[in-house]
């Protein structure tokens, strides 16, 4: 009680504890409490193996806490009442706004999957991890892997690699969590489109959406032939600053056009010679190389556009909801990105030559196909109709469980040969999946920065 008493006295102030009225709105104090919690929870999660059970009994009372604010949120609803004379009338109620109400439960699931992912390697023994420093890497950390992730234990598996069986269980575990990531990916940004655009923001704005984009960008985006695949692989995306920069040009250029559509940009108006429909083919071609950018690259930073939402929001449910969706979408990059780890290094087993690419955050295959961000209804409806998927251990991926009416009759009876043969030798998964190997900077950074 003490402790809640804290946290919630510093929210009250807004961060600023001398009280003299200079901290942030409510909405971005919750938003960075949020943050920071996970921060400090998931910060360190650098291996696949369970949380210790004091960190996640502490994650799951202190983020209870501050979604508690969220039950407050209500709005007026009109339901029928029935009086002590029989009589039937429309009453107005009050309930939890519907955002909340949606969204709220669907992303505790998500969360209570991560966590159930983690608690899945429990007792697995198919690889280890070692310290970077130890002698016998240093050749291997200089040659293959020098200073990328320098601050986590690297994964090791046996001489001979994972079995096809752990190869493919791996596999399972890593869509599962990808399913995570798209529904934690679709409600964010909902959220973040549903944000009003600060004034800060839009004055910052150049004055049309050619000087936003440069002429070249420009041109590619209003010529009469326009691929998208076509025109990102003319840009140079080779590293997280310039694929950053292209998604802020774009964003605000769709910000400009709106704008304009809508006369409520006073800064210039459109060629005489550009008609509607020119101006909404635009706005939707830059809106598909968004999309594009935001499904191949989903580790980079937020855009100035997100970041200004964030920071100038004054919606607390919002910002709960903007914030909680963010976590869980880093959470579940990064338990993808130990899971790549693995498989990258039972792929180096198999082919000792195989070259490391050198953009590996800036790869992303899970997630490829036609072009078409998640939809947050559509993931909230599969959520609702999933059953909650029951704990998936290596030993139970593998067959090693038996019936429990069996298990009670045979209770104190020795396995016979046969059964001991089968479990030493499982039988095989023919997979022939390919392997990305994801990179993920780990931890979770202050709402200025998804991942």
């Amino acid at each position: 009680m003490e402790m809640m008493k804290e946290r919630f006295a510093k929210l009250l102030l807004g961060e600023d504890m001398s009280g003299g009225g200079k901290g942030v709105s409510s909405a971005l104090a919750l938003s960075n409490a949020i943050t920071n919690l996970a921060a400090s929870v998931f910060g360190e999660q650098s291996r696949l193996e369970p949380m210790p059970a004091e960190t996640k009994a502490r994650w799951r009372r202190e983020i209870d806490w501050l979604l508690s604010v969220t039950d407050h949120i209500v709005e007026f609803v009109p339901t029928k009442q029935k009086s002590k004379g029989g009589l039937e009338m429309e009453v107005m109620t009050t309930r939890q706004r519907i955002d909340l109400l949606m969204n709220i439960p669907a992303l505790r699931k998500l969360d209570a999957m991560l966590l159930d992912t983690l608690d899945n390697f429990k007792d697995q023994n198919e690889f280890w991890y070692v310290k970077r420093d130890a002698d016998n890497d240093k050749k291997e950390n200089s040659e293959q892997r020098h200073g990328d992730k320098w601050w986590l234990p690297q994964p090791k598996v046996p001489p001979e690699g994972l079995s096809e069986v752990s190869r493919k269980w791996l596999q399972f575990q890593k869509e599962s969590v990808n399913q995570v990531l798209k529904a934690a990916m679709a409600i964010n940004a909902q959220i973040l489109s549903e944000m009003e655009i600060p004034e800060d923001y839009i004055e910052s704005l150049p004055k049309n959406g050619r000087a936003s984009l440069g002429d070249a960008i420009y041109r590619s985006i209003t010529d009469e032939y326009f691929n998208p695949e076509e025109f990102l692989s003319t840009q140079d995306l080779s590293t997280e600053h310039k694929i950053l920069d292209l998604k802020n040009r774009i964003e605000a250029s769709i910000v400009i056009w709106k704008r304009k559509m809508h006369n409520k940009d006073r800064k210039s108006s459109w060629g005489p010679g550009v008609s509607i429909e020119n101006r909404e083919l635009f706005e939707e071609r830059a809106e598909t190389i968004l999309v594009i950018i935001k499904q191949r690259f989903p580790g980079i930073p937020q855009s100035t556009l997100d970041i200004s939402k964030i920071q100038y929001n004054r919606d607390v449910g919002q910002s709960v909801l903007e914030s909680y969706s963010r976590i869980l979408e880093t959470l579940a990059h990064t338990v993808m990105s130990r899971i790549d780890d693995v498989l990258y290094a039972d792929s180096l087993t198999q082919n000792p030559s195989l070259p490391e690419s050198k953009n590996r955050l800036l790869s992303y295959e899970v997630m490829t196909g036609p072009v078409k961000f998640p939809n947050a209804e559509e993931e909230r409806e599969k959520l609702n109709a999933m059953e909650p998927p029951p704990p998936m251990t290596l030993s139970d991926f593998m067959g090693w469980h038996f019936d429990q009416e069996e298990m009670e009759n045979n209770l104190g009876n020795k396995l016979n040969s046969e059964d001991e043969k089968s479990m030493k030798n499982p039988p095989s998964v023919v997979t022939g999946k390919k392997y990305s190997y994801l990179e993920n900077l780990g931890g979770v950074r202050s709402p200025t920065a998804r991942h």
